[in-house]
């Protein structure tokens, strides 16, 4: 079984030359952040990757999460992998040091986080998660609710989920009915969650579910949902274990993929109700939900890549060692192994730039956040702020996407072989497929990158960035052909872009769903020109490195750079043409004849 191994040198590269992450220790809350701290994270998470999540992926596949009337029971081997995982100090990786975190850059959490979901997704699920309800609870819960539950879910003693869905409510928010009834300092809350990923486990001694639902009396639709923090097991005010909380997990769902990873389905209250707390003010729940959201958009954005990652690895190490046929140019008389055959070449190229430019985007779009949540300069906070929240779309969209269009082309590679699931190409295909869908759909993010982050600021924050885009693609050394040759067909793209971003902004404005219709492919137009904006500088500065020891690796960097720009780049012009003129195609077709 060919076993994964962490891409360190590639995200060294994106933190340290292509973001030069490292300015980030001037800034005060970084001070002790530096490239070696960086990259003796990176070593040991590439380490604790390849011996301890990757061995397990496959197992887990096979034979999954297991329900009981007692409760969930981890896949074999994933316990003890959590605990390893808390033990050394993975769960407080970016988190608040009053309460026992580690506080270093979200950029470089991404490149971790990366790492988690090559070797193994389904376990990586369950701290991500964890991870978003501790950040929505630093920032909106009381000073009494941070010292009951974030230092042991900081420590990974106990673990934390998003309740939202609902079996009549779907994405549709609107229609939550959980029903929170107060009492005392507490509530009582009754309902049921659906797809609640780590809803249930035998991991760690309690969950904290974060939940949620409406206090009798408010208000219908999103204005009246509050948030609600609902432990599996009651704490008592010193910390300590109480009685178990009346929420019981019903079922687990039987999925295409993640097998490992147990999606449940949670009721609430089906005794006296289950003890819950609210969070902040009633009312805001969707408020502070979106602070988990918009974590778990950019943590499930990297995942699709980093699927691809482990599938571009298994596939170019398969096409290394295949022997079959003769390409047309090829030396001696025998067969060779097939990466020697031109289409399997422009499979594995398309799968290794694709990633590099969908890793780029992804961290590039972390870097920004760490300026707007901790420079000292507020003009820059608020235009990073508005740069992060444009491109968190597009990383959950277009990373997403591109990453299940990878792992079908690594079954691709393989040929027959990668339809059996021996090979483990297959459960690449099917764990990636739940990343455009988890934490909204594509055409959900699609339509929150037109409306919330273009159409509410009339394209600003677009049009800085895309400005942003040709000053530095025009600034560039080209002296270099393959590097010359990437900026300009970066530079055309750009102007694709911008053409396509005014013709959406004249449909916003004239006929909203003619706009929306178009909304994913402008979404994926984004993504693909972001990335060759990034390759092409990747292509740069590795032109400027080829005298010195890692003199392969920056000429693989140019290649894969050129080779994007010369068959990915082109899906611009495509979907370019989409934008400006094939909404009318959608709109004007009555439902009745689809």
């Amino acid at each position: 079984m060919i076993m994964y191994r962490a891409p360190l040198r590639e995200l060294r590269f994106v933190l340290e030359e292509l973001l030069q992450a490292s300015r980030l220790a001037q800034l005060p809350d970084f001070a002790d952040y530096s490239s070696d701290v960086a990259g003796s994270i990176l070593e040991e998470a590439g380490r604790f990757a390849t011996t301890v999540l990757d061995p397990i992926s496959r197992s887990g596949d096979e034979q999954g999460a297991r329900w009981t009337p007692e409760g969930v029971v981890a896949a074999p081997g994933f316990r003890d992998a959590y605990q390893q995982f808390a033990a050394g100090g993975w769960t407080q990786l970016g988190t608040d040091p009053d309460f026992g975190g580690q506080m270093v850059p979200q950029v470089l959490v991404t490149a971790v986080q990366e790492i988690w979901g090559s070797a193994n997704l389904a376990f990586k699920l369950c701290p991500m998660l964890t991870h978003g309800a501790v950040h929505a609870l630093e920032l909106t819960g009381t000073a009494e609710q941070k010292r009951l539950f974030l230092g042991k879910m900081i420590s990974g003693e106990w673990t934390g989920t998003m309740n939202l869905t609902e079996p009549q409510a779907g994405s549709d928010l609107a229609q939550i009915r959980t029903r929170a009834v107060p009492e005392g300092d507490h509530y009582r809350l009754f309902g049921q969650k659906i797809f609640i990923t780590w809803g249930d486990h035998d991991c760690t001694s309690n969950i904290i579910h974060m939940v949620l639902g409406r206090i009798e009396g408010a208000p219908a639709g999103v204005r009246g949902i509050s948030l609600f923090i609902v432990p599996k097991v009651l704490v008592n005010d010193d910390g300590s274990l109480g009685k178990a909380n009346d929420v019981r997990c019903v079922s687990i769902e039987h999925k295409l993929g993640i097998h490992a990873s147990p999606t449940c389905v949670l009721a609430y209250g089906e005794k006296d109700g289950a003890i819950a707390h609210l969070v902040g003010q009633p009312n805001r729940g969707l408020e502070y939900m979106f602070i988990m959201m918009n974590a778990a958009r950019l943590s499930v954005g990297l995942e699709g890549y980093a699927v691809g990652e482990r599938s571009y690895q298994r596939a170019a190490e398969y096409a290394r060692t295949r022997i079959q046929g003769k390409p047309p140019v090829a030396q001696g008389d025998g067969p060779v192994p097939i990466i020697h055959h031109p289409d399997i070449k422009r499979m594995l190229l398309a799968m290794k730039s694709t990633t590099e430019a969908c890793r780029a985007v992804a961290m590039y779009a972390a870097y920004q956040l760490d300026l707007a949540n901790h420079h000292t300069d507020e003009k820059l906070r608020v235009a990073a702020q508005a740069r992060g929240d444009l491109l968190i779309p597009i990383v959950k969209g277009w990373c997403t996407e591109t990453g299940n269009h990878v792992a079908g082309m690594g079954v691709q590679v393989h040929g027959g072989m990668g339809f059996i699931e021996e090979t483990g190409a297959a459960q690449h295909v099917r764990d990636a497929r739940i990343t455009t869908i988890y934490e909204g759909t594509t055409g959900i993010q699609s339509n929150d990158l037109i409306g919330r982050k273009i159409g509410r600021d009339g394209g600003v924050a677009m049009n800085l960035l895309l400005a942003d885009m040709s000053h530095e693609l025009e600034a560039l050394d080209a002296s270099d052909p393959a590097t010359s040759a990437t900026r300009q067909a970066a530079l055309e793209a750009v102007g694709l872009l911008k053409d396509s971003t005014q013709s959406l902004l004249k449909a916003l404005s004239a006929r909203q769903d003619a706009a929306m219709a178009v909304s994913v492919p402008y979404l994926m137009l984004c993504g693909y020109v972001m990335g060759g904006w990034l390759l092409a500088r990747s292509s740069a500065i590795a032109a400027k490195n080829l005298q010195g020891p890692d003199k392969a690796f920056y000429e693989s960097k140019i290649h894969t750079a050129r080779f994007y720009a010369s068959q990915v780049l082109p899906n611009a012009l495509a979907l370019a043409r989409v934008v400006q003129s094939g909404a009318e195609s959608v709109v004007s077709t009555d439902a009745a004849l689809i």
